[in-house]
């Protein structure tokens, strides 16, 4: 495929090398390398043994390709070679066995790239994410009882009727013997699945077990059949939902992402899907998600079937109350009808909705370029032990003293000098990053004038240009008396004394002791309160006290930086240590946070403090939502 700049300058790239096939059967591999020498009758025949293949005497090599690319990715990863990457390969594989071709794929890609992890680098513990719109049973087969490879997969299914048709591709198959709880699959049980759904599937399902897992390399089979316009799989997502998409993925195993071309056939949404990942692998902020972000109610079914059938293997769902496990071949209850119900004309509507949708992309690319600087820091002082990575700026500018002096003077803490000249940095940074010459910021302000700098901070951005913003306040920042719910600004506290909310547009949770009740309140409620309010600015203050360690920390600013469009502005307090600093410069860069350390549990307390604002806070804010109103006896 050939990048537009700035794509084509920025990526490293290699010639595919022919691959050994270590998965497959020997008798199979013969088969498939005679093909070479077979004419069209012959090969027709031949294709005809197998569901949806189609043979060409070329085959057998473009699909050793296939795999050697894959493979040398995962080399190129794993030794340090290069952060990340894709393998553009055709044909692709995720429904191939050991001994059978299916479904377009002759050897299974992916499969074959984590036995390899595996094999050459040691690797213990892999995450397979397949986000193609048709289950990757052949991944399944091979590794269901493995408890090494966790593999998620979401596919339209509608109820056992889309291809490929099968039973083991619904919620409760969840792996066998050792492998129990280690194949995740979210059937989507309708057509017209969109970004909300997308993402409310990685937030309540994905990314919890994931991190519970702690993998070590992840490997995605990026089918884009289930994008916007695709004629296969008729869903909504649109192309800058898989930067997205991706972006999350990036926060697991140190950053080391490797995804490889599965499915897709509809070349326009297919290459700009194609390039909205690319860019997120580079670093780069995801453009904001268009459209409401409320999930269908068919979506949220299955979301609670899933839930159910995992949550007796992974403390992190049962530690949210996730409802108990479906019986065997229980079907999930019924919800809405169907979105976007199937037939010709129907199928005409997709075509232009997927038209609109991607010019619509490329007028936002227009309208709103990537910013020429990605995260630029203002700090008070030098600070000889702050290493920040490369291309980041260090921004010498401030605010005219006068136009300073005006906006701190309804606070007596802004009028000594230090934090008068600390509030003139913070506020030009927060002009540079307001009219898009920077993307996102970091600085820091003295320890006593932090709730005043705040406060200064969010009425600039809102009376210069932000239309939604989100504070995210960490530690002792009370929210600013003089703050309207006018539905512009979303106040969100961390480590306030008790779980509340006094309206729909302030919140505060208590600090979560572990490592699994931190996890949970970034996954199952600042995020997707964050995604439901669709900030255009998002301010993350890390107050006296705020009690985060560093990974944490990084964390959080890594994952706020996807519902903002990467427009994320972190404030910390001048005593803050230069780690602190540093590794919040590097994840606003585009670097992946560092490992949280071993998963713990969620402690009592913080379980229902998480149960109770999102209780209070679903009927407002919909990507809190895990479960279909319709939900039957038992669900939760």
């Amino acid at each position: 495929m050939r990048w537009a700049l700035p794509l084509s300058s920025t990526c490293s790239s290699w010639r595919p090398c022919l691959a050994c096939l270590p998965l497959c059967s020997p008798e199979y591999i013969a088969l498939l390398r005679g093909t070479q020498a077979l004419g069209t009758r012959e090969l027709q025949a031949l294709s005809k043994e197998y569901d949806a293949v189609y043979l060409h005497p070329s085959t057998f090599h473009c699909a050793r390709l296939a795999v050697g690319a894959a493979l040398q990715l995962v080399d190129a990863v794993l030794t340090g070679a290069v952060r990340n990457g894709l393998a553009l390969v055709r044909p692709p594989g995720h429904h191939s066995q050991r001994a059978t071709a299916n479904g377009f794929c002759l050897f299974n890609n992916v499969a074959v790239a984590a036995k390899h992890a595996q094999q050459k680098h040691g690797l213990r513990r892999i995450l397979i994410v397949d986000w193609d719109v048709h289950h990757g049973q052949g991944i399944q087969y091979i590794f269901e009882d493995d408890p090494s490879v966790l593999y998620f997969s979401w596919h339209r299914y509608e109820h056992g009727h889309f291809w490929p048709c099968l039973r083991e591709s619904d919620a409760d198959a969840v792996g066998r013997g050792r492998g129990l709880g280690f194949t995740v699959n979210l059937p989507w049980n309708q057509v017209g699945m969109g970004n909300a759904d997308y993402v409310a599937a990685f937030l309540h399902v994905l990314l919890p077990l994931a991190f519970e897992f702690d993998p070590e390399l992840v490997l995605v089979s990026a089918g884009f059949d289930s994008a916007i316009g695709d004629p296969e799989g008729q869903m909504l997502a649109t192309p800058e939902c898989f930067a997205h998409l991706t972006h999350l993925l990036q926060v697991l195993a140190g950053g080391r992402v490797c995804a490889v071309l599965e499915g897709g056939y509809h070349l326009e949404s297919l290459s700009q899907s194609v390039c909205m990942m690319v860019r997120a692998l580079l670093g780069d902020p995801a453009l904001p998600l268009s459209g409401p972000m409320e999930p269908h109610g068919s979506a949220l079914e299955s979301l609670q079937c899933v839930r159910a059938a995992q949550a007796p293997h992974w403390v992190s769902l049962q530690q949210q109350g996730a409802a108990p496990v479906l019986s065997p071949g229980t079907p999930c209850p019924e919800g809405r009808p169907s979105p976007l119900p199937l037939g010709e004309p129907q199928f005409k509507a997709v075509v232009t909705q997927a038209a609109a949708a991607l010019s619509s992309l490329l007028d936002q690319l227009r309208l709103h370029p990537t910013p020429p600087v990605r995260v630029a820091v203002a700090l008070i002082a030098p600070d000889t032990g702050l290493a920040l990575p490369p291309g980041v700026l260090c921004e010498e500018g401030s605010l005219p003293q006068e136009e300073t002096q005006a906006w701190a003077r309804s606070h007596e803490a802004l009028a000594q000098d230090g934090a008068l000249t600390a509030l003139g940095k913070v506020l030009y940074l927060l002009d540079r990053i307001l009219d898009g010459q920077v993307s996102s910021g970091m600085a820091a302000t003295p320890v006593p004038a932090a709730a005043a700098t705040l406060d200064v901070a969010v009425q600039y951005g809102l009376s210069h240009g932000a239309q939604r913003l989100l504070c995210v306040a960490v530690g002792q920042l009370d929210r600013p008396p003089g703050l309207t719910d006018d539905g512009r600004n979303l106040w969100l506290n961390i480590g306030g004394e008790e779980a509340a909310a006094p309206s729909m547009f302030h919140v505060s949770v208590p600090l979560p002791v572990t490592t699994g009740g931190f996890l949970s309140c970034a996954l199952a409620l600042v995020l997707p309160l964050a995604y439901s309010f669709q900030p255009d600015l998002v301010l993350v203050a890390l107050g006296p006290a705020h009690g985060l360690r560093d990974p944490q920390a990084a964390l959080l600013a890594a994952l706020l930086r996807g519902p903002a469009g990467g427009r994320v502005f972190a404030l910390v307090d001048e005593e803050s240590t230069p780690q602190l600093a540093t590794v919040l410069a590097r994840v606003l860069n585009g670097e992946a946070p560092p490992s949280l350390g071993p998963f713990s549990m969620a402690a009592p307390e913080d379980t229902q403090a998480l149960m109770y604002l999102r209780g209070r806070l679903e009927p407002r804010w919909k990507m809190l939502q895990v479960a279909g109103e319709a939900a039957g006896p038992g669900s939760g």
